[in-house]
């Protein structure tokens, strides 16, 4: 513990990644007001006592909505990411424990998974579909399923390779339990790193959806969505889109920083290289 709090990135992306969860669980009990609650009236209002980040177009108080928004990011980021790691790990997996044309199934099915990224099949999925946040998170986590079928593969096959696991199988263990009992724990780390990376990427993805209107649909908060609503008044409010911008930077930071932390405690040679 002491020597992650002594590394600087982890302390600062944790510090940062923290913040954006305390936000999250903060709006799920209280709000300054109800993010849904239009007030005309009250519209495009400065920060004041009141609305300490002033009001949007519609009178709706900024904070609350960035409170809103960093819950909704972290729903699809969880669930986005679910989706690549326990699918794409489990292939990964399965491709390295039986090796062959099934191995080689896996892979040539990944690569063409790469082929389309997130915002493209959210394309394809709200055409067909409509626009949505349920259609973001399964297209955001099919992106992410061939990503950790790779790493889990690449990183499984190093394990197979190995010492222990050879005198496993002399021992008569089947290739279900040595995946289960050896590879996949001396994998968890890189998982665990590249899962913190991926969430990042999937909240910088959601934004982007939510900005081209594919994402989070109104009423409900989105980040993305309170920047397309903000370019229009960049000269007259510009702080509608410095506000819900620095949420995204902040957050993508903050878990991009934890992730390079955590991969420099879980191989300190990486550290050392430094």
């Amino acid at each position: 513990m002491r020597r992650a709090l002594r590394h600087r990135s982890f302390a600062l992306g944790g510090a940062l990644t923290l913040l954006l969860i305390a936000a999250a669980l903060l709006s799920l009990v209280w709000t300054p007001w109800s993010p849904y609650e239009i007030d005309i009236p009250a519209k495009l209002q400065q920060p004041s006592a009141a609305h300490w980040l002033g009001t949007d177009t519609l009178g709706r108080d900024v904070l609350s909505l960035l409170l809103v928004g960093a819950r909704n990011s972290i729903m699809v980021g969880v669930i986005a990411v679910g989706i690549g790691l326990v699918v794409g790990t489990a292939f990964g997996l399965l491709a390295a424990a039986r090796r062959g044309w099934a191995e080689e199934i896996i892979m040539r099915v990944a690569d063409f998974g790469f082929a389309f990224p997130a915002i493209l099949s959210a394309i394809m999925m709200t055409a067909v579909f409509g626009p949505g946040i349920v259609n973001s998170i399964i297209a955001i986590g099919i992106y992410n399923i061939p990503t950790f079928a790779r790493i889990t593969r690449a990183s499984a096959n190093v394990v197979w390779a190995s010492e222990y696991v050879l005198a496993a199988r002399a021992a008569g263990k089947g290739s279900f339990r040595i995946t289960i009992e050896h590879v996949l724990p001396n994998i968890a780390s890189v998982l665990i790193v590249q899962g913190t990376i991926r969430f990042a990427i999937a909240i910088l993805a959601e934004a982007a959806l939510s900005y081209l209107g594919l994402g989070t649909q109104p009423p409900q908060p989105s980040w993305g969505r309170m920047l397309s609503e903000a370019q229009t008044l960049l000269f007259q409010a510009p702080r509608l889109a410095v506000f819900p911008g620095l949420a995204i930077v902040f957050a993508v930071l903050g878990l991009n920083l934890l992730g390079d932390g955590l991969r420099d405690l879980f191989d300190p040679r990486l550290a050392r290289e430094r």
